[in-house]
């Protein structure tokens, strides 16, 4: 009888794992840690982890006005979001020609979802806006890791090469609470900083990033920004009820060492015949001018960020990318006509995140890739016209090399 049973429970196994999907392999999925960690980081890496998927709840202080209740409702599976969950952000130019985020509006971005007996977020009438789909989280401590200095000597404002790509900084002032890492940073114009992350690189560093992202997208309160969003456009300015800070400093610091720690998306099928052509391709199109296959970390007490060359296929820089891509919007010292050359790595992944469909430029109004690169303009655009008078078949090729990265 003991016997029987054995070959049963076995025979149901042996179904079982036919029925079950095949573990994906490493370079299929971007939410892994990075490899060499310590115990010690690995378990860090795991709370912060913890800390991103944490949905918080009118008790836990969300709000009162809010766009998500996680990090991972927009970054879901560390992926890219989907239109659906797109992030609003406005503003306007002011009478000295400065621009104005329009703090006292509740700007810099909108929310447009509140908790009870509260009104959400309405859009000022005098704003011009942006619509932000959420990017892929995976590989940002590599890119956290870069040295100003590298950031620098790709930037060309004046185009002294003539090559019609220029590449600029967007510099931004740093907030009382953040000290930025001499390692990477360095104050450069009137103590301002290199932007490196957002869509107009808004962002320093992934300590400014994290706690933008906690107030702006869901209200949360911690020791580096104490204080609510506030509907201006509301009769009253209450706050949510709950004592601030909401999170602590070292729950964000775990966020951030979590962001620093996953590890680059993978490459796949790389030695694929179209795919190496597509590859070189893309480099004589131009594409790689902004899109710059590698860069170079500085020092990190993180092995595998130390010093390492890694391939995000972006110069990190603002370019300007035409009027089809002038939103009215934008942050710092940049014109609401540059955007960051966002990374290319993860694309071929980024449809698993999006609900099956791909959704591309900063605010998902691209389907597919051919579509992408007809929205480029300004500095891309010689590049554009090059894509699009290669044959079918080099265009194919070029599509291969993006769906591997």
């Amino acid at each position: 009888m003991g016997a029987v049973l054995l070959v049963l429970f076995v025979a149901a196994l042996y179904s079982c794992e036919k029925l079950l999907p095949a573990t994906p392999e490493s370079n299929e999925v971007l939410a892994e840690p990075i490899g060499e960690l310590s115990a010690s980081q690995l378990s860090l890496h795991i709370q912060g982890d913890g800390e991103f998927a944490r949905v918080f709840g009118t008790l836990e202080g969300l709000g009162p006005v809010f766009v998500q209740n996680s990090c991972e409702s927009c970054h879901v599976g560390d992926g890219k979001g989907s239109p659906v969950n797109n992030l609003t952000r406005f503003g306007r130019y002011g009478d000295n020609g400065e621009w104005d985020p329009m703090l006292d509006w509740g700007g810099p971005q909108l929310q447009h979802r509140s908790i009870l007996n509260f009104d959400p977020e309405k859009l000022p009438s005098a704003a011009a806006s942006s619509q932000f789909v959420a990017p892929n989280v995976t590989g940002l401590g590599y890119l956290n890791a870069v040295t100003d200095e590298t950031i620098l000597s790709m930037a060309d404002p004046l185009d002294l090469d003539g090559d019609g790509i220029s590449g600029t900084i967007n510099y931004i002032e740093a907030p009382e609470w953040l000290q930025p890492d001499p390692r990477y940073h360095t104050p450069l114009v009137d103590g301002k900083y290199i932007g490196r992350f957002g869509r107009k690189s808004g962002a320093i560093d992934l300590l400014m990033q994290t706690v933008g992202a906690y107030k702006q997208d869901m209200g949360i309160t911690s020791d580096f920004d104490l204080v609510d969003p506030v509907n201006y456009g509301a009769t009253g300015l209450a706050d949510d009820g709950v004592a601030d800070p909401e999170i602590s400093g070292g729950t964000v610091n775990k966020v951030v060492f979590y962001l620093q720690t996953l590890k680059a998306p993978g490459r796949r099928n790389e030695a694929d015949a179209d795919v190496k052509q597509g590859s070189a391709i893309f480099s004589q199109v131009g594409c790689a001018k902004c899109h710059t296959p590698e860069l170079t970390t500085g020092p990190s007490e993180i092995a595998a960020i130390n010093e390492v060359t890694f391939y995000p296929y972006s110069d990190m820089l603002m370019h300007d990318m035409g009027a089809a891509l002038n939103d009215g919007y934008t942050e710092g010292t940049a014109l609401t006509s540059e955007w960051r050359t966002i990374p290319l790595w993860g694309l071929g992944l980024q449809n698993d995140s999006q609900g099956g469909k791909m959704y591309l430029m900063h605010d998902g109004r691209a389907q597919d890739y051919e579509e992408a690169i007809q929205w480029h303009g300004g500095e891309a655009a010689a590049s554009k016209t090059a894509f699009f008078q290669l044959s079918e078949t080099d265009q194919d090729r070029v599509i291969k090399f993006l769906d591997s990265l």
